[in-house]
């Protein structure tokens, strides 16, 4: 690896007091020449470091000071989080809008913003994820996230923020499931054998799945396995669950009751898996991003935190540059030109 060596170039902006009125005028700087003493790759590189690998301001610009000998304070990194954020948001709200017509794996986690505690929401698709920072875990969030007028299949946990969504729509995690299945035999008692009968067949759930999943066989065979057999059973057994002696045994089969409709969806609709691990997945860097840094200070910071985090997950998605991306943005920034998109373009796979 050869030895770095920024590129410097200086600009003297010569300026002239008239001797006749004492008026000042200095020229301008040249079109697409930032303000300040940052490129725009420099902008786009502390951004990707503090938004996709979690490091400090501090240590973002001693980094950037032993590694590429450009001399940063902590602020000037604070500075430049902001103005890539900035640049970024359109982008997002591009995201958020196309987020509606795909269907969607869903989830939250909390964080922290001084001395409140906001949510992070995050919805993954096939080719994009938007993360959203707001006050509410309530079902006003999921309404606002897909909209009115959603009409494709969200796929989360039972949590009741998401009873929104009608029941054909919903695809309920079967992971989740499977744990709460475990839950009931490490319990004991009368909910023991229940719990290890929902297991098993949860268990053959996904093995008939692993068979659709790498082409063996097809969706419809699945939905004709599930029909036949597995949901019955299944249902069976919730409900004996339901009536058994063991309380949180018989609470958790009538919540899944409840529900008991969500639970196929994936075998009917193709794009759509058993479980939610994709969502579970894009909120495991921020948890650590969060661990780390205690959260943010501000809504402003918290907005950062957001935009980074979508569209490097989105580029991550499609295969594309992180940091050849971010810099495009922040030159189409100076030169005042539309930023590249992130939507997939037609052919995209």
């Amino acid at each position: 690896m050869p030895p770095f060596k920024p590129a410097v170039t200086e600009y003297q902006l010569h300026r002239l007091t008239c001797p006749g009125c004492g008026t000042s005028t200095c020229a301008s700087l040249p079109a697409g020449v930032p303000q300040g003493g940052q490129g725009p790759r420099l902008q786009a590189t502390a951004a990707l470091l503090t938004g996709a690998y979690r490091l400090s301001k501090r240590q973002v610009a001693r980094l950037l000071a032993d590694l590429l000998g450009v001399p940063l304070c902590a602020g000037q990194v604070c500075a430049l989080e902001q103005q890539t954020g900035a640049v970024l948001e359109p982008i997002v709200a591009e995201l958020r809008q196309a987020l509606r017509q795909h269907h969607v794996n869903m989830d939250e986690t909390s964080w922290r913003e001084g001395h409140s505690r906001p949510w992070l929401w995050v919805g993954v698709t096939a080719y994009l994820t938007v993360y959203h920072l707001v006050a509410s875990r309530g079902a006003d969030v999921v309404a606002a996230l897909l909209g009115a007028d959603y009409a494709h299949v969200l796929t989360s946990d039972r949590f009741k923020a998401y009873n929104g969504v009608p029941l054909n729509q919903r695809q309920a995690c079967w992971a989740h499931l499977r744990r709460d299945f475990q839950a009931m035999i490490d319990r004991g008692g009368a909910g023991a054998p229940i719990g290890e009968d929902l297991l098993l067949h949860a268990d053959i759930l996904f093995g008939l799945w692993y068979k659709v999943r790498d082409g063996t066989r097809t969706r419809k065979w699945l939905k004709c396995q599930i029909e036949e057999w597995v949901r019955p059973e299944v249902r069976l057994l919730l409900q004996r669950g339901a009536a058994c002696g063991c309380a949180k045994t018989a609470g958790t089969c009538a919540v899944i009751l409840k529900v008991e409709e969500s639970l196929w969806t994936f075998a009917r609709v193709a794009g759509v898996e058993p479980t939610n691990n994709a969502a579970e997945r894009a909120l495991r860097h921020p948890v650590l991003w969060r661990a780390v840094s205690h959260g943010t200070r501000s809504s402003k910071g918290s907005r950062f935190v957001a935009t980074i985090l979508s569209v490097v997950e989105t580029c991550r998605q499609q295969g594309r540059h992180v940091l050849e991306y971010l810099t495009a943005c922040c030159q189409a920034a100076l030169a005042k030109t539309q930023a590249p998109s992130l939507l997939p373009q037609p052919g995209f796979c």
